[in-house]
């Protein structure tokens, strides 16, 4: 029998660490290649862990609640062959943890941007801090020096993910803010609520807190603006009526309104391609590829971003499938951490909720974001060779939020009545 190291495996080009959350096997389980073993939290996405071999969970190295480097060991498995052991090659052990994670991180450079510089992963009493670790500290306003008196339980004393939460549960020591930064969520000033006692209070759940401080800092960050146009998808309404019987037969799945609107989005973004853009500083990053986000809603209520890239390369079947695909994922907690990165501009369906148009907050660092509202039966006038006249049609509000700091009025405007003008123009004849 041989042994080989499970390693912590790479889940996006800008994730250098998890945290362990689940084991879904015990040491002493059968194991089979690519089946689920264990689940990870990232800053982007929870996901399950496939098993690199088969064989028997032999070792686990990494506890639940542990912060893991990308590239570091997390459990041994036994698998069949000759030979005592067969292991990945070790990071040095004799390196420090600032040397670990970089020759861990991945090449690009990104990836420490997002976590923070390597130095601030270290306070200035010496102890090594993970972005987990520093991220809980920052929500919940604990100061460098009252992190510094945390006692850490994890590899060489460091402090780990449930030291902080059992810390926090008896915490006496008020929050702390920094004057020289912006709050967190959870560093917003208090306001004392009434409350009565049948009132119930509900914690936030560790997607909730991204969620909600993500927000609040792209509402400091942009400068939101939103624009309004009504579109006529009375041929899209027609079309999908008239095929979508004959679409499940041939793809074995349905088709929804969304690809029409990805779709026209992608087109559009080929017309005006200072949508597609970035802030860092002041420079305006202009992205090539056009990868589009799609705003889903979890079953626990929170949301999440999957991504689908280069859709301008997809026809409608093909950005269909992407989005079936991806939207079954993500209700079931399956998606990976590559496919909610990357993303350069972002459509959200209202509509789906019942609502006719909204005004959405941009993702950052994207600078837009497309809201679609309900598709609704209205009167309208339509002009035909005979005169005009008054027809009932499929109206649909689209809600543009965009980032008067790079967009100016006249392109989001313009912007948004062109993918409209995408939907309108919709031939009624395609052929499926």
């Amino acid at each position: 029998m041989a042994s080989v190291e499970m390693l912590m495996p790479k889940m996006g080009e800008s994730i250098i660490e998890g945290t362990i959350l689940t084991w879904l096997k015990k040491e002493g389980d059968t194991i089979e290649q690519d089946e689920s073993v264990l689940e990870v939290a990232t800053d982007k996405v929870d996901t399950e862990v496939p098993a690199t071999h088969g064989g028997v969970l032999k070792k686990i190295l990494a506890k639940e609640g542990d912060v893991v480097a990308v590239g570091a060991p997390i459990a041994i498995i036994e698998i069949e062959g000759e030979g005592s052991t067969s292991v990945a090659p070790k990071v040095e052990t004799e390196s420090s943890p600032k040397e670990e994670l970089i020759a861990l991180a991945p090449a690009n450079t990104q990836a420490i941007l997002e976590v923070g510089s390597m130095d601030e992963m270290s306070s200035e009493d010496g102890r090594f801090y993970s972005p987990l670790v520093k991220s809980i500290a920052k929500e919940e306003g604990i100061s460098s020096t009252e992190l510094s008196k945390i006692p850490g339980t994890g590899k060489e004393g460091r402090v780990t993910k449930q030291d902080m939460l059992d810390y926090l549960k008896n915490r006496t020591e008020a929050p702390s803010i920094s004057p020289s930064k912006s709050p967190s969520i959870t560093e917003q000033p208090k306001v004392q609520a009434s409350m009565a006692a049948s009132d119930e209070i509900i914690e936030m759940d560790r997607m909730r807190k991204i969620i909600a401080q993500r927000m609040v800092e792209s509402k400091r960050i942009s400068a939101h603006v939103t624009s309004f146009v009504e579109a006529d998808m009375t041929n899209i309404v027609l079309w999908r009526e008239k095929h979508k019987e004959e679409y499940r037969k041939k793809y074995g799945e349905g088709i929804t309104f969304t690809p029409f609107f990805i779709n026209a989005v992608a087109k559009a973004i080929r017309d005006f391609p200072m949508i597609n853009i970035s802030v860092e500083g002041d420079k305006i990053i202009k992205k090539k590829d056009i990868n589009i986000g799609m705003a889903a809603a979890l079953p626990s209520g929170n949301l999440i971003v999957p991504v689908i890239k280069n859709a301008d390369q997809l026809n409608l079947v093909g950005i269909s499938k992407k989005v079936n695909d991806l939207a079954a994922r993500a209700r079931a907690n399956k998606l990976t951490a590559d496919e909610v990165t990357g993303g350069t501009y972002t459509v959200s369906n209202v509509g789906s909720f019942g609502n006719v148009m909204g005004t959405p907050i941009i993702p950052q660092p994207q600078v837009a974001i497309l809201a679609v509202g309900a598709i609704v039966k209205k009167p309208a006038v339509i002009e035909t060779p005979t005169g005009d006249v008054i027809a009932i049609r499929h109206k649909m509000f689209l809600s543009h939020s965009y980032d008067h700091r790079v967009v100016d009025g006249a392109l989001g405007g313009m912007f948004v009545r062109k993918v409209a003008d995408y939907l309108e123009a919709f031939d009624i004849n395609t052929s499926l």
